[in-house]
């Protein structure tokens, strides 16, 4: 009977103390996460009432009179084409993903689900990437977990695409960089190896009995040969290029004179901070200040309103594409 009873407050234990774990991790993530952000604010902060009083204003006034100097109208209609432009990139490269890794589905069948997951998109991109499996899945009846295993290949590349670009970036402007980036060669080398210590175990070159490539939500890796890598980069790489240009000029309606060697090194580390979930996002906009440092209120003002203006204009491609979204998924 003790040893029942002690059993009995055994299980009572586990089934108490079992959730509590994710419960608390989850809330030091959310900890973590809100001082990353109040942080990154901080900073901000400091730095912007910084350069107001140099110039002897007060931080609204200096804002302000940060704000009526940039051409709005053109800086609109770029950002426009440039988001538009993305989202026919991007739609393009979730087909042919799908096509290559999972099954045939056209370009236009896409297209509202791409755009639809833009709305959720503007809470955290990961979780967009999760509506379209959910929606592939409802509505061409794909299975979930192979679904799911695209978006992961998608998300997988879509990092070492960027970090291909830095290294280029780090090539051509190494010299003019800020000094952190004098890690980039290490970064490269160590990212190559992962790269294809990672196509090997994949392809059963490495621990060939090894099961754990065998789960369902790792499917699209086992069917990734090396072409589908450096195809991903190839098509997703125009709206690297697109922006770098966007870009270039948009700081320049901003006041800030920039060159296209100067943003290929900064942008794919911009985007990828910007990538992962909400609280980074505003790291990004800090990154803008902390490597254009002579023009602290411009490029806190072109960071906050380039990247909001991007993923809310995305949202809005969504909203186009809303209700036909819903019609394939409810009928």
């Amino acid at each position: 009977m003790a040893e029942t009873a002690n059993q009995g407050n055994t299980s009572e234990t586990d089934q108490t103390d079992t959730p509590s774990a994710p419960k608390k991790q989850g809330q030091l993530g959310r900890v973590l996460f809100l001082g990353i952000t109040a942080t990154c604010f901080v900073y901000l902060y400091f730095r912007l009432n910084g350069a107001a009083s140099r110039e002897g204003l007060s931080l609204v006034a200096y804002m302000t009179q940060v704000f009526s100097t940039v051409q709005w109208v053109p800086w609109l209609l770029l950002m426009m084409g440039y988001s538009l432009f993305y989202f026919l990139i991007d739609t393009l490269v979730v087909t042919r993903a799908l096509n290559w890794l999972l099954t045939e589905i056209r370009y236009r069948d896409i297209l509202p689900i791409r755009a639809s997951a833009y709305i959720i998109s503007v809470f955290n991109e990961q979780i967009g990437k999760g509506a379209m499996a959910y929606y592939l899945n409802k509505r061409d009846r794909i299975p979930g977990w192979e679904v799911g295993s695209v978006m992961l290949f998608i998300m997988f590349c879509e990092i070492f695409y960027l970090l291909i670009w830095a290294s280029i970036g780090y090539v051509f402007g190494g010299t003019d960089l800020p000094e952190v980036f004098r890690m980039m060669p290490i970064i490269s080398a160590v990212a190559a190896i992962i790269l294809v210590i990672w196509l090997l175990y994949f392809n059963g070159k490495i621990l060939p009995s090894n099961t754990f490539r065998e789960r369902r939500i790792l499917h699209a890796f086992r069917q990734a040969r090396l072409w589908h890598y450096f195809m991903f980069f190839v098509l997703r790489s125009p709206a690297l290029l697109a922006a770098i240009i966007v870009y270039t000029v948009a700081l320049n309606l901003f006041g800030v004179e920039a060159s296209f060697l100067t943003l290929l090194p900064y942008l794919p580390v911009i985007f990828f901070a910007a990538a992962v979930p909400t609280p980074m996002r505003a790291a990004a906009i800090t990154f803008w200040v902390i490597l254009f440092p002579e023009n602290e209120g411009q490029m806190a003002a072109f960071g906050f309103v380039q990247h909001n203006f991007f993923i809310l204009f995305n949202a809005i491609i969504g909203l186009v594409f809303w209700r036909r979204a819903q019609r394939e998924l409810f009928g």
